[in-house]
């Protein structure tokens, strides 16, 4: 009876921890981290930490030309005018919140170079580049401003097809694995 019970307790925590590596993995092939878009030099998650996995112009960097995610005729890059919708890489605030698409096509309505979008506009509570706003200002915990930052928003690339119409966003806040 005893040895019954040990393996059936045995297959469900061998069974219980399959589970959470599937999931786990599906979770990380949708996204890619790449770093945090922050002005803070010293984290090692920067893209503006030249020494930073994150920020180095030699890695799989938006700060590396040659790239897909810093290449200026890249889909998947920041830097590409013409790139829009689902292949830009995200914004995700340290608090959860979408921030917008960070690509360089200012038509693009979710883009952060869009002047006139929720994302863009210096007038949006949501836009990086509100010099007042939560994630503009050069003294909020949360900006790209902030230069002693460490809760700065982090960039997300699509990685699979299944990204593309990104139907699992209900609300504008959403929880997000750290790396």
């Amino acid at each position: 009876m005893k040895r019954g019970v040990i393996i059936l307790l045995s297959l469900t925590l061998i069974s219980l921890g399959f589970a959470q590596n599937i999931s786990g993995t599906r979770a990380q092939k949708k996204y890619e981290y790449l770093g945090k878009l922050s002005s803070n030099i010293y984290d090692p998650d920067s893209v503006s930490n030249p020494y930073g996995r994150y920020g180095s112009p030699y890695g799989n960097t938006i700060n590396n030309p040659y790239s897909p995610y810093g290449s200026p005729y890249s889909p998947k890059s920041v830097n590409n005018p013409y790139a829009t919708g689902s292949s830009s890489p995200i914004l995700i605030g340290a608090d959860g919140k979408y921030l917008g698409r960070l690509n360089a096509n200012q038509y693009d309505p979710e883009s952060v170079s869009n002047p006139y979008g929720r994302y863009g506009s210096p007038y949006s509570p949501d836009s990086i580049n509100n010099p007042y706003g939560k994630y503009g200002s050069p003294y909020s915990p949360y900006s790209v401003s902030n230069p002693y930052t460490t809760q700065a928003p982090k960039i997300y690339a699509p990685t699979g097809l299944s990204t593309l119409g990104m139907p699992e966003i209900k609300s504008n806040l959403i929880k997000w694995p750290d790396k």
